[in-house]
């Protein structure tokens, strides 16, 4: 339990009690610290006060911040591809095949499990020590993910990511010849009417969901495409290129079964490539790319193309 205490001058006077103690306490943000005023761990002169109190001069501020919860998921000494690292994130090249949370039936062997044993000096998130997750990617799709170290970052790569201040570039081998070679998707997405594990463009209840591409390389019977969500819906590249009628090869979830002819890819041939982020703690811009995974490389001719515009 940390303990703050603090005696309000006037320069201080009637500022709201919430946002002053965001600003006060280095680390905690003002949800979480109306977290802690609504479970009466924040009181003003000896009593219990609202998140809306204006402070008065004089008034006399205690905080109790709790020690973080332990987190049941256990860590495990998995290697990481780390990409980059500091005290506020970490940004992970993610291999195919790993699920990045706790699941029914992926309980060990996880991304969040070996975030757990890497990071030593992790921070509470909400109350509760864990890597912050703010966006996923599919188990067989490679590539950059970033998860927060501290509540401050978490909250703040939330709202980057709501916003749409955060770019993702992803690379991917799709079925078919494009024409044109450019163009957009604007098709709103939702869960499948009958198979709950789809997503489809003809859902009865979608979000907004919209998507740049372009054709890097067009080869025989596949493109190697660049790919621009604007959104972030669950599964919307792979939606939108079978969409389209040019499914993600190996993704046999939306139709990337492979024919003669085709690259043989034992996983969707999806890799998140490029991100580029405003960094929470220095406001500086965070530019951070994965090169091509080897088995999307091999199903290329060679010379592969450059991956970045």
């Amino acid at each position: 339990m940390q303990q703050y205490e603090f005696d309000i001058d006037p320069a201080c006077g009637k500022q709201r009690l919430d946002i002053f103690l965001a600003e006060a306490v280095d680390g905690l943000t003002r949800s979480y610290i109306q977290k802690l005023i609504e479970a009466e761990q924040v009181t003003v002169n000896g009593t219990p006060a609202k998140a809306h109190y204006k402070l008065k001069e004089s008034d006399h501020v205690d905080l109790a911040v709790p020690d973080p919860e332990p987190l049941e998921v256990q860590p495990e000494a998995i290697p990481l591809n780390i990409v980059h690292e500091d005290d506020s994130l970490i940004v992970i090249d993610k291999p195919p095949g790993m699920v990045v949370h706790p699941a029914p039936g992926h309980s060990g062997g996880t991304l969040v499990n070996a975030l757990l044993y890497h990071c030593k000096d992790l921070a509470g998130i909400g109350g509760v020590e864990r890597p912050g997750i703010v966006h996923r990617l599919d188990k067989d799709t490679s590539g950059l993910i970033v998860a927060a170290k501290t509540e401050a970052c978490m909250q703040s790569l939330t709202r980057q990511f709501k916003e749409r201040g955060i770019q993702k570039v992803y690379l991917a081998l799709a079925k078919g010849a494009f024409a044109p070679h450019k163009g957009s998707i604007d098709a709103p997405i939702g869960r499948h009417k009958t198979h709950r594990k789809k997503m489809s463009v003809r859902a009865p209840t979608r979000r907004e969901a919209m998507t740049r591409y372009e054709v890097i390389r067009q080869c025989d019977g596949f493109a190697y495409v660049r790919l621009y969500p604007k959104t972030g819906r669950t599964h919307q590249l792979r939606v939108h290129l079978a969409s389209i009628g040019h499914p993600i090869l190996g993704d046999r979830l939306y139709g990337g079964t492979l024919g003669p002819g085709l690259p043989q890819m034992s996983r969707q041939a999806l890799h998140a490539h490029r991100l580029e982020l405003t960094h929470p703690a220095t406001g500086d811009l965070l530019q951070l790319e994965s090169p091509l995974p080897p088995d999307m490389k091999a199903a290329l001719p060679d010379p592969p193309e450059p991956e970045s515009p």
